[in-house]
């Protein structure tokens, strides 16, 4: 699929790192995310002192890797930089946990991390002990939705959140295995293989 906006790279680089950290038991180098975005359609644009270019028609995304922290900052190509997202990868001494979260730009716009809530590993045993809602986008003739596995659809309605939209927190209306939103106008759609 392409990537019209941010939202659209952050959700699903945002899983690809949570899924990397569950199975290293650390923080994403720059090496595996440049994979990672290589693999989400971006080209490199640029590569240079720690920090590396990548875009497409649609965004551009800037990779800071230092350490046990991953910055990842999203901005539209158009330079509307209230729209631009930050995944954020880091290990959380005092909770001993790695967390991957996608802060927006724009805090008044959306109530505080896209997916609704971060992705938070246990250090020590790797499993995960939050309900993020994450997934990657495809297209049909509505336009663009957000897809999700049943392992992820059964932790959200575990949480008993599946009336909040995790793109953009609004209410979500539901019809059999999908769901549209009436605030943003994405659609949510479960796969169950």
């Amino acid at each position: 699929m392409r990537i019209y906006e941010p939202v659209n790279l952050a959700m699903p680089l945002a899983k690809r790192l949570g899924e990397t950290i569950g199975e290293r038991g650390d923080v994403p180098d720059g090496e595996t995310v440049r994979g990672i975005l290589k693999d989400l359609g971006l080209e490199e644009a640029c590569l240079g002192r720690g920090v590396t270019v990548f875009r497409n028609r649609d965004v551009i995304a800037l990779v800071l890797p230092q350490g046990d922290v991953l910055m990842v900052d999203i901005i539209p190509a158009s330079g509307e930089l209230s729209d631009a997202l930050e995944v954020i990868a880091y290990r959380d001494r005092q909770l001993n946990a790695f967390i991957v979260e996608i802060l927006p730009a724009n805090d008044i716009e959306y109530e505080g991390n896209i997916g609704i809530e971060p992705i938070i590993i246990d250090a020590e045993t790797l499993e995960l002990e939050s309900s993020p809602v994450l997934g990657h986008f495809e297209e049909d003739e509505k336009g663009p939705f957000l897809v999700i596995d049943r392992e992820t659809y059964e932790l959200w309605r575990e949480s008993g959140t599946t009336d909040t939209c995790p793109v953009c927190g609004g209410e979500l209306a539901w019809k059999g295995s999908e769901a549209y939103c009436r605030d943003c106008g994405y659609r949510v759609k479960v796969k169950y293989h």
